[in-house]
């Protein structure tokens, strides 16, 4: 099963948990790749984080532009930063490019690029990238003060969308949130998916670290959704 990751807005934690995805996946013994079909702010030598990170955390080998068809300079809307050089940002390109590597993985995690909506052309956007590669997605929730607003609309689009959300995970982001638990606990009511895990805010963020939050037995079909530990930010 392959996945598409998104989140409530940019800056969430999408990376940290596609690449937390990933190392647990790996250690299952799957052969798996990251895929970040669009990324804003690489360098001169397009090089990105948030690509190095996902590449870092596969084990099966693919090229740059297999893992990152499309990386600009400018950090801001994809589509924006695509039209500053000139650049559509073509879908079937991106598929292709997810073709070659689902061909050569047992699992690929796409990581999305800011929130669901976000537009990519001039008349598409994240979602409908999502409708044509058929994936299930994982919600990334940035818990911070305005996180239930942006998760439940960011829920009610991807059901709009016929999408399938297969879970969610809670990433504390602010290390002060007043009432972090009964936030989570009210997104758990709102929300029809498992809560995949909840990771904790963390000096150093770490992938390898984050993974140990999350329980993957949760996606499988008709699994039960426990009772998630109490988090105390910071």
């Amino acid at each position: 099963m392959n996945y598409f990751i998104t989140g409530t807005d940019t800056g969430v934690g999408k990376t940290l948990v596609s690449c937390a995805l990933l190392y647990s996946f790996a250690a299952q013994g799957k052969r798996v790749v990251g895929m970040k079909p669009v990324a804003t702010g690489c360098t001169d030598d397009d090089q990105h984080e948030d690509v190095t990170q996902l590449r870092a955390a596969s084990n099966v080998l693919a090229s740059k532009g297999q893992i990152n068809p499309y990386c600009f300079e400018q950090v801001v809307a994809p589509h924006l930063a695509a039209q500053f050089v000139g650049i559509n940002i073509s879908f079937p390109r991106i598929l292709e490019s997810f073709s070659e590597l689902n061909a050569q993985a047992d699992m690929v995690v796409v990581e999305g690029a800011g929130g669901f909506l976000v537009p990519l052309n001039s008349w598409q956007d994240s979602a409908d990238l999502v409708e044509q590669l058929g994936l299930p997605i994982i919600l990334v929730v940035g818990m911070r003060l305005g996180c239930l607003n942006q998760a439940l609309l960011t829920v009610e689009a991807i059901a709009a969308r016929g999408l399938t959300l297969a879970g969610w995970v809670s990433n504390v982001r602010d290390a002060n949130m007043v009432m972090l638990n009964e936030n989570i606990a009210a997104l758990r009511q709102r929300i029809n998916a498992p809560l995949l895990g909840v990771v904790p805010h963390m000096a150093l963020v770490d992938a390898r670290v984050a993974a140990g939050w999350l329980d993957l037995r949760l996606l499988e079909e008709g699994a039960p959704d426990p009772q998630i530990t109490r988090i105390d930010a910071g």
